[in-house]
């Protein structure tokens, strides 16, 4: 069952990166070497430094959390145990499997998060009250 995923099931992503004398570019397909298909691209910004977002879990939607500028740290509950990550890296990425809590924290100002999810927008895919959140679990 999803809801028995647990916060160690979240797992930093290596994407590389592609070094030119003018930068670097990473790049994500949807080729199978993605934890999951991509269907929806949002990114969190002008957020206050120190400030949070998230407080929610999903059902069925994966995410994939990425700094694409400045820096911000996600908090993972999975009921019975807490992890910290802390994410500074635009070619480092979070995997967020259903069945966990996320709240992202900690924003450096001008800090940009890239999410990347695996279902379109569905409000009744979130679990939004945290008790409601332990009951499922």
């Amino acid at each position: 069952m999803e809801n028995k995923v647990t916060v160690f099931d979240c797992t930093l992503v290596d994407l590389g990166k592609k070094n030119f004398e003018q930068g670097n570019l990473t790049v994500i397909e949807n080729d199978g070497s993605f934890p999951f298909d991509v269907k929806r691209v949002f990114y969190l910004y002008d957020i206050a430094g120190g400030e949070s977002r998230g407080a929610h879990a999903h059902y069925e939607c994966h995410q994939f959390l990425i700094a694409a500028s400045g820096s911000f740290e996600v908090q993972l509950d999975d009921g019975n145990f807490k992890r910290q990550v802390f994410l500074n890296r635009p070619n480092i990425g979070l995997h967020i499997p259903p069945g966990i809590w996320a709240s992202e924290i900690n924003f450096c100002s001008g800090a940009i998060c890239l999410v990347l999810a695996s279902h379109v927008y569905n409000e009744d895919d979130y679990i939004r009250e945290y008790e409601e959140f332990l009951n499922y679990k």
